[in-house]
C-alpha cells in the first residue's frame, strides 16, 4: 500500500471493509488520501468453470451486493480515502454475453444508489474475463460486447463516466504456444500414453481445472499409424496431463504445439519437481527474440543458504 501510494497509483480496487480501514490508516500516516474503488460481487453466474468463477455469492471476492451501499458510506467517511469508482469482475473464460449484461444492470443499480447517497463515482471498472476459442468455444467479439455495455451506460444516463475493461486473455491467450518434444510412446491395456517433456509445472491449466488445449504436430504428414493418447508429462503426479484422448500420429522425437498457451500458463508455471521453467521466445515476423532464458538448477538454488553453525 505504501509503495503504491508513493508512486501515485490511480486507484486501489478494495475487496473488503477491513481493507478500507487499513488503507485509510496507511494513507493518513503518509499525509495522503488513497483513491479507492470497491469491488462488488453482483451474484451473477458467469457459466464458466467453478474455479474461475468470481462473481457468485459464495465466491471469496468483493463485497456482497446487498452490503455495498453501507460499505461505500463507510469508505466515504474515512479521512484517508477518496472514493473514485466501482469495480466488478465475475469470472474468466466467459463465452456468453448474458452474464456481462446482467452484471452491468446490477452494478448500475448500485451506482444510482451510491450517487443518490451523495458519493460521486468517476469510473466503472467492469473487469475482464472475456473468453477465447480453446475447443470450439464461441465467445462474443470484444468490440460487439463493449458496444452493448456502452449502450447500457448511455441508456441509464451514465455515458459520461469512464468505463474500464481488462481484456487480458482475449488479447494474448491465442498468441502463445507451448512447444514440447515427444519423449516416449507408452502403450497400455486401457490407455496409450504420449510422454512429453512439458508438464503440469509448465502448463498447469489442465491439471488445475481440466482445461482443454488443442495439441497439434509442428510438422504434419507423419506416416506412422495414428492412435489415441493421453498426452502427459514426466512429473510424479497422476494429475500431470496436458490432454486426454487425443488422436495423433506420433513417434519419439516429434515436436508438438500445445495451443492457446498465451494466458495463465507461463504466469502460473512453477519449479515443482525441481524443474526449471521454460525459455520464452517472442516471434516478431521473421525474427525470433529470447525474452526469458531457460532456468537452471543454480537459478532455483540461488536464494537458499546454509544454516549458520
Amino acid at each position: 500500500m505504501r509503495q503504491a501510494l508513493a508512486v501515485g497509483i490511480g486507484c486501489f480496487n478494495v475487496e473488503s471493509e477491513a481493507e478500507l480501514d487499513v488503507l485509510s490508516e496507511v494513507a493518513l500516516a503518509m499525509k495522503l488520501r488513497a483513491p479507492v474503488s470497491i469491488r462488488v460481487n453482483p451474484d451473477v453466474d458467469p457459466k464458466t468453470h467453478p474455479y474461475i468463477s468470481t462473481g457468485l455469492k459464495d465466491n471469496k471476492f468483493g463485497v456482497a451486493h446487498e452490503e455495498a451501499l453501507r460499505i461505500y458510506r463507510h469508505a466515504a467517511s474515512l479521512k484517508g480515502l477518496q472514493v473514485v469508482g466501482i469495480d466488478c469482475h465475475i469470472g474468466s473464460q466467459i463465452t456468453d454475453s448474458t452474464p456481462y449484461l446482467d452484471a452491468m444492470d446490477r452494478v448500475l443499480d448500485l451506482v444510482a444508489a451510491i450517487e443518490a447517497a451523495g458519493i460521486a463515482l468517476e469510473h466503472i471498472d467492469f473487469g475482464g474475463g472475456l473468453g477465447i476459442n480453446y475447443n470450439n468455444d464461441a465467445p462474443p467479439e470484444a468490440d460487439a460486447l463493449w458496444l452493448q455495455l456502452l449502450a447500457k451506460l448511455d441508456a441509464r444516463g451514465y455515458g459520461g463516466k469512464k468505463l474500464m475493461i481488462e481484456p487480458g486473455r482475449s488479447l494474448v491467450g491465442n498468441a502463445g504456444i507451448c512447444l514440447t518434444e515427444v519423449l516416449y510412446l507408452k502403450p497400455g491395456d486401457h490407455k496409450n500414453f504420449c510422454i512429453i517433456d512439458a508438464a503440469m509445472n509448465d502448463l498447469p491449466r489442465p491439471a488445475m481445472y481440466q482445461a482443454f488445449h488443442a495439441i497439434v504436430p509442428v510438422v504434419s504428414g507423419n506416416q506412422v499409424q495414428a492412435a489415441t493418447y493421453d498426452v502427459v508429462g514426466p512429473v510424479c503426479e497422476s494429475g500431470d496431463w496436458i490432454g486426454r484422448d487425443r488422436t495423433l500420429a506420433l513417434q519419439s522425437g516429434d515436436l508438438l504445439a500445445v495451443l492457446s498457451a498465451g494466458a495463465y500458463c507461463m504466469s502460473m508455471a512453477s519449479n515443482y519437481n525441481t524443474r526449471g521453467r521454460a525459455a520464452e521466445l517472442l516471434v516478431d515476423g521473421n525474427q525470433v527474440h529470447l525474452i526469458r532464458r531457460r532456468e537452471t538448477a543454480q537459478d532455483q538454488m540461488r536464494h537458499e543458504q546454509l544454516v549458520a553453525g
